[in-house]
């Protein structure tokens, strides 16, 4: 008996160990939009620093996104390589930039749409492949700024287009966030959408009120993570198999 026993627990631990391993991560790489958020700056939230609740424990995501980066300042300080060194094989990199490579007063981050900035994504988008990575592109998501028509008004320029076009060329999943939050604010209107944004009252780190049409708080926050992901799941990309039906 107790041979037999010894001879089963021996099958039963060599398929344990044959048992391949699901468990993967999620990169992202961004700007403040995305940043994980100190706890002074609440309820100041980015969307990425919310992503790993709509998983299961096979994924974890690992943002790296910091305020005020662009595609090229990212690289530059050394950002990218920490990311890199950190991909695995069957991971993910979600890559939204935009919002800071508009600045053209700033040459630490400044890049043109069709030029540097389309250098950049590429670069992006090949070393993570060369790691064994799957990225996907993702256009800036929408600043709120209301027109006199009461729909928004386009603030990135020729970026998102940019972003398109990289990922048409290199056929990398694209999550079109700039259309995707533009329909979203707009549904939402003026009014309901500051609620989504940082229009909040003083705080003890801001004793005046903030009306900032570009960060967001935590129902924001939770909002456009949950349209990343329903995006995903239309698009049927391989993570989507580890979200969390039920939280969408």
């Amino acid at each position: 008996m107790n041979k037999l026993f010894i001879f089963i627990f021996s099958i039963a631990v060599l398929f344990g160990c044959q048992k391949s391993d699901k468990s993967y991560v999620i990169h992202t790489i961004g700007d403040s939009t995305m940043a994980n958020k100190a706890e002074k700056v609440y309820p100041e939230t980015g969307w990425g620093q919310v992503l790993g609740n709509y998983f299961d424990d096979n994924v974890t995501v690992a943002n790296y996104a910091v305020n005020g980066r662009s595609s090229k300042s990212f690289k530059d300080e050394g950002r990218w390589q920490t990311v890199l060194d950190s991909i695995k094989p069957g991971d993910w990199v979600l890559i939204q930039f935009g919002h800071n490579d508009e600045k053209y007063k700033d040459s630490t981050r400044y890049t043109t749409p069709y030029g540097t900035y389309t250098a950049n994504l590429e670069m992006y988008v090949n070393e993570a492949r060369e790691k064994g990575a799957t990225p996907v592109l993702l256009t800036p998501i929408v600043r709120r700024k209301f027109g006199e028509d009461g729909k928004l008004e386009p603030t990135h320029g020729d970026y998102p287009d940019a972003v398109r076009k990289v990922a048409e060329k290199m056929n990398v999943p694209l999550i079109d966030m700039q259309i995707l939050t533009k329909d979203w604010v707009n549904n939402l209107g003026d009014s309901a959408s500051k609620k989504m944004y940082l229009w909040v009252g003083p705080t003890e780190k801001y004793p005046k009120e903030r009306k900032d049409d570009t960060h967001l708080q935590v129902e924001g926050a939770n909002n456009v993570a949950k349209i990343a992901l329903r995006e995903a799941e239309k698009q049927n990309l391989g993570f989507v198999k580890d979200i969390k039906k039920d939280e969408l």
